[in-house]
């Protein structure tokens, strides 16, 4: 085994996912959830996870397709499917964050006067998903070089969606790639879109509203729609990992 690969693939990778999402303080991040329809966690993993990861873009083995986002109009840029078994840290990661996040699911479902509830663990939901026929893997690997960019989109996959995922930033700004800005934008009733823009740093991670989320108004609870993008890479190459909790179709 390479450094590379037991940097991802070793069993302690996985085993370490827990102990580093537990790290957090998950009522501070609920809470930039509920105001801004995201929240950072920073360094969630280190340089040397992030570059191993990275590393696997070329080697198709891992992946069950490969997007070139202008072919579909998505933007410009390109990113791979991880196909079953996932690399033992982000699977560890998946596993790990999915508790934390979907008690703010179920409540924005509550806020929202939405019924579903989603189960408390990951491998009960992905059962959920597979009973209704969404079985293949949704978390991807990215690369943008020169003027790529993501268009705003929402990654819902089928009738099952989680309403959270996570984009962790596996390239250093400023030294790999210049531009390519994570871009979240809020549309509420009646109102123009709000922009957010979140700086990232590497090994950081975004948590983020995938389609809907409850706002507090003066007359209770209303939804915003959201959409998510990256901005235009300027030089270098960027490189992103993406964590949807729900499977597709």
């Amino acid at each position: 085994m390479t450094a590379r690969s037991s940097t991802i693939s070793r069993p302690s990778a996985a085993t370490s996912a827990e102990a580093r999402v537990v790290a957090y303080d998950w009522q501070v991040l609920a809470g930039e959830l509920d105001n801004y329809g995201c929240a950072v966690l920073p360094k969630l993993l280190s340089p040397e996870e992030c570059r191993a990861i990275a590393g696997l873009y070329a080697d198709e083995n891992r992946f069950r397709s490969h997007i070139h986002m202008a072919r579909h109009g998505f933007g410009k840029g390109e990113y791979r499917y991880f196909k079953y078994p996932l690399p033992d840290l982000l699977d560890g990661l998946r596993t790990a964050l999915y508790p934390r996040l979907v008690v703010v699911a179920n409540a924005w479902n509550g806020r929202m006067g939405i019924h579903e509830r989603y189960p408390g663990d990951h491998a009960s939901f992905l059962k959920q998903c597979h009973d209704a026929g969404q079985t293949r893997p949704t978390p991807l690997l990215l690369q943008y070089v020169p003027g790529d960019f993501n268009c705003l989109h929402q990654d819902l996959y089928g009738d099952l969606a989680f309403p959270i995922q996570v984009a962790i930033l596996l390239s250093q700004p400023g030294v790999d790639f210049t531009g390519g800005e994570f871009v979240l934008t809020e549309q509420r009733p009646r109102m123009q879109s709000r922009a957010e823009v979140v700086p990232l740093g590497q090994g950081d991670a975004v948590a983020f509203a995938v389609h809907n989320r409850p706002v507090q108004g003066s007359k209770g609870n209303y939804r915003v729609n959201l959409r998510h993008g990256v901005s235009r890479v300027r030089s270098g190459m960027r490189h992103t990992v993406g964590i949807i909790f729900h499977d597709a179709t």
